[in-house]
């Protein structure tokens, strides 16, 4: 497996569908109802709580962090279900999407035209993905429990690139 750390574009343009990645850094937890109220406020003209440019995405909504972890169970979520938001975020600068499943047309589409990446990580396997969290701050829509938005800090995380930025689709045609 490839390292990589601090993710950007031009790191993403060489990636290619089918790679296995540990990637390191800073990754942002956010789940459907975030989705929608980061749409709503970018199509409505509202205030981001974080810029979104250069941010990767993973779908997740972690379990309650246990005493002396710095996280609970972490594990994907099926990322279809944030389909419908998708081409809105990378249109805003996300950079990179981590989750479990296929996704729609139009979603690789909008990874192509962004020049984004879609990662698949581990499912079923949550409990086990939290060695690879070193760090856990809540910074959005804290109201949302497991669905706020976390930065989590990263390292050495297990991800296979499920579409590349050239719209190249692991799954074949959505």
């Amino acid at each position: 497996m490839k390292r990589i750390a601090n993710i950007c574009r031009e790191n993403l343009a060489k990636l290619k569908v089918g790679q296995q990645l540990l990637i390191s850094g800073k990754i942002y937890t956010a789940r459907d109802q975030a989705h929608k109220r980061l749409s709503q406020a970018i199509l409505y003209g509202g205030k981001l709580p974080l810029d979104l440019k250069d941010k990767i995405i993973y779908y997740c909504g972690p379990t309650r962090t246990p005493a002396g972890k710095s996280i609970g169970s972490c594990g994907p979520t099926t990322s279809s279900r944030m389909d419908e938001f998708t081409p809105v975020l990378l249109n805003h600068g996300v950079l990179a999407l981590i989750g479990k499943g296929n996704r729609s047309e139009a979603v690789v589409e909008a990874i192509k035209k962004y020049k984004a990446v879609y990662f698949l990580t581990f499912a079923g396997c949550g409990a086990l993905l939290t060695k690879y969290v070193k760090k856990m701050k809540p910074i959005a829509y804290k109201n949302l429990g497991p669905e706020k938005i976390c930065e989590l800090e990263v390292e050495d995380f297990p991800v296979i690139v499920a579409i590349d930025s050239k719209g190249r689709n692991i799954y074949g045609k959505s």
